[in-house]
């Protein structure tokens, strides 16, 4: 039951299609989650107050009980209107979905990457479809991006009646920088952040080791080299046994970087899915990979390439007349 499965899954990932149709109930994630450590992060002034329930946030300005100082989260809402929305899920959804782990479907568009062997080739890259455009324009308009280069644009669908959900982990960090964008659609979410003690060699978490930060604690770009390495700038000066809960809502902007981006695990919880869900999650190069870094040559491939867009309608139509005729 450790093989790939219809729906997907795969290894000790599960959804409800697997674990009620093809037994593998053993194998769901037993993720138990103390509800009275919580704290439901507040974009409007940028503390975690005490609680469980995100739409805590929404008593701003008038917050009761404690709060606690959470740096490395930037939240813009309403980063896209309604019609921006509708148009945008309307042409993500004329494309074809691929299935993923753990109730998802997806659609990826970047370079060939393998995280254990730590190779990274162009593959079948060749840039992103031009209906999203004007959302990595709109970047541009955010201090916390300057010189942000989308690498990688990948589409997420959450399905409640197929128990979506993502597992703790952090974003690999060998070849996907610091800054970890993400833009919602459908239906508002939330973000689950617990504090990362396990293997220090986990996602390749050594390699923020052998490069700098891209932004300090408030999120100004550092245009000069830093002394410090990116795990040590953002190293917390306190341990905390509290868990995050860092709200995103319906067509909204989220990025998080420093602390939370190296030094605790995300997840999105089953039980916040409760209608369909899309993300349209983004990845920047580690500075290896870009000028004057050991991997230039390859990075600048990857970036060139990045640079193009292409109608899905005319790509998609034409791979159809292909395989009809």
């Amino acid at each position: 039951m450790t093989i790939p499965r219809p729906c997907g899954c795969k290894g000790c990932r599960t959804c409800l299609v697997c674990e009620t149709q093809y037994g593998a109930e053993s194998l769901k994630l037993k993720l138990e989650l103390d509800k009275n450590k919580g704290y439901v992060y507040c974009p409007l002034c940028n503390k975690a107050w005490k609680g469980w329930d995100v739409d805590l946030y929404k008593q701003h300005p008038h917050h009761e009980g404690e709060s606690i100082n959470y740096p490395g989260v930037y939240i813009q809402l309403d980063f896209i209107t309604e019609d921006e929305e509708k148009e945008l899920m309307k042409n993500i959804d004329d494309m074809p979905w691929d299935i993923s782990q753990s109730g998802r479907r997806k659609q990826n568009f970047g370079p060939k990457t393998n995280f254990k062997k730590k190779k990274v080739v162009l593959g079948n890259f060749n840039g992103f479809p031009e209906f999203s455009k004007f959302l990595q324009d709109r970047f541009h308009d955010v201090d916390l991006l300057k010189k942000y280069e989308t690498i990688e644009q990948c589409s997420l669908e959450y399905d409640p009646s197929k128990g979506a959900s993502i597992d703790p982990h952090i974003d690999d960090c060998w070849i996907w920088g610091e800054r970890i964008v993400t833009v919602n659609c459908l239906s508002d979410s939330v973000l689950t952040m617990t504090p990362f003690t396990g293997d220090s060699k986990k996602y390749n978490l050594p390699c923020a080791n052998e490069y700098g930060p891209v932004v300090d604690s408030k999120g100004n770009f550092l245009d000069n080299d830093s002394n410090e390495t990116a795990l040590a700038a953002c190293k917390p000066l306190n341990d905390m046994d509290v868990i995050i809960r860092i709200p995103m809502p319906r067509r909204s902007l989220l990025v998080i970087y420093g602390e939370p981006r190296y030094h605790w695990e995300h997840c999105v919880l089953r039980e916040d899915i409760t209608s369909r869900r899309v993300c349209i999650a983004y990845r920047e190069f580690t500075p290896p990979y870009l000028q004057n870094g050991p991997h230039e040559a390859i990075g600048t491939e990857v970036r060139n390439v990045a640079k193009r867009f292409w109608d899905h309608r005319s790509q998609y139509q034409s791979k159809e007349t292909i395989e009809t005729s």
